[in-house]
């Protein structure tokens, strides 16, 4: 690989969601390696995270669906590829996408895509918006869900020729190692979200929005509730409404219905999301709709973590279910209430067999390539991007 090649990931917003951080770690593997790193981006919390002397940050309203405000950030991103000598253009959502697509055919620079969700569509207009997330030089699809996704929903796209990769989004698991974590940072913890660690601990993570299955996840504890008693633990809501207070008000409202109130935590964010874990007894994803990765139970076995998810989208290929998690029915909450209250109950040696430390299954498909970590994953990334740039 050469030394002097620079990749530049464009992005809406540095969050704490999957695709945010999967940016952020591949921005400073390519710096270990040797790489001229940079993201463009609108902002957001991770931004203060970043080491800038590995790592250029570049501030463009990227998060724009707007179609002036693309075709101006087009001409933005072209000037930005030619004056710093970009290389490698790397697209993570659709409206950067559209931007990264008409600055890369006209400064004659190499784009990679990373299709990090199913996005729906109801009717051609949203399906060609989605399109441009397969006019790329290289596809990178976060599961083998995915990827069947792609290959049955955008065939119209797709050249013959097109490079896939299929690539399971990375965790640090130097971070995500449970035998790094202080006694006294877990107490200081449960001090702030002032919960008992006597009673066994439940964490469901994740921004709050509908489709990720909280109210879902609120009718399984009332479930839970009613079959083991007050007493039996805490559950933890962890995750920012990203201004969608409706929905916030909605679930609490539903806490308060089932008189949950000293039973449900809702938090809005936590710094260290393996502490969180830590301090946690069951980790669960309730999503409703299908994931296309499944970060979660892949954090929360890192972790060594009781991971409970529903049966759809890459949830299916992250976990073997009774043998490093538990998978339930989609959208059934008494399904999930029973696989909650098993957790809770199950005794040490049923424990045992969980192997909550268990890495992700890796397939190899045809022509595609199944990756766990990071560093595997971007090591194939840079051979590939190394290929399509020759």
């Amino acid at each position: 690989m050469s030394s002097k090649k620079k990749v530049l990931q464009v992005i809406p917003k540095l969050g704490y969601g999957g695709a945010e951080t999967g940016c952020f770690d591949l921005a400073h593997y390519l710096h270990e390696n040797k790489f001229g790193s940079y993201i463009a981006t609108s902002g957001g919390p991770l931004i203060k995270y970043i080491n800038k002397k590995k790592v250029k940050v570049l501030r463009l309203p990227v998060q724009s669906k707007n179609p002036i405000m693309i075709l101006i950030n087009s001409i933005i991103l072209s000037l930005i590829i030619v004056f710093l000598n970009i290389d490698i253009v790397h697209a993570r959502s659709r409206a950067p996408a559209w931007s990264c697509l008409f600055a890369t055919k006209l400064t004659n620079r190499k784009f990679v895509t990373t299709f990090h969700g199913t996005y729906n569509f109801s009717g051609n207009l949203k399906k060609f918006y989605n399109s441009v997330m397969v006019r790329s030089d290289l596809i990178i699809a976060g599961s083998n869900f995915i990827f069947s996704h792609i290959k049955e929903n955008y065939s119209e796209f797709l050249k013959s020729q097109k490079k896939f990769l299929v690539i399971f989004r990375g965790i640090n698991v130097d971070y995500f190692d449970s035998s790094t974590k202080l006694e006294n940072d877990e107490k200081n913890l449960l001090q702030k979200w002032n919960i008992n660690d006597e009673k066994k601990i439940i964490l469901m993570p994740g921004r709050l929005t509908s489709w990720k299955g909280q109210e879902l996840f609120i009718e399984a504890i009332n479930l839970v509730k009613i079959e083991l008693g007050y007493e039996a633990f805490h559950a933890v809501i962890l995750g920012n409404d990203q201004g969608r207070d409706l929905y916030k008000k909605k679930l609490i409202r539903l806490t308060e219905q089932y008189h949950l109130t000293n039973q449900i935590k809702f938090i809005d964010h936590c710094e260290d999301m393996a502490l969180a874990y830590k301090v946690s007894d069951i980790i669960v994803s309730a999503s409703i709709e299908p994931e296309a990765f499944g970060r979660v139970a892949v954090e929360a076995q890192s972790m060594e973590k009781i991971i409970i998810a529903s049966n759809i989208g890459g949830s299916n290929e992250t976990i073997i279910n009774e043998k490093s998690g538990f998978l339930f029915e989609s959208g059934n909450a008494n399904a999930l209430s029973k696989q909650i209250i098993r957790a809770i109950t199950m005794d040490e040696k049923s424990l045992e067999l969980i192997d909550g430390g268990s890495k992700v299954v890796l397939q190899s498909g045809d022509s595609v390539e199944a990756l766990s970590d990071t560093a595997s994953a971007v090591d194939c990334i840079l051979s590939v991007v190394d290929s399509i740039s020759t």
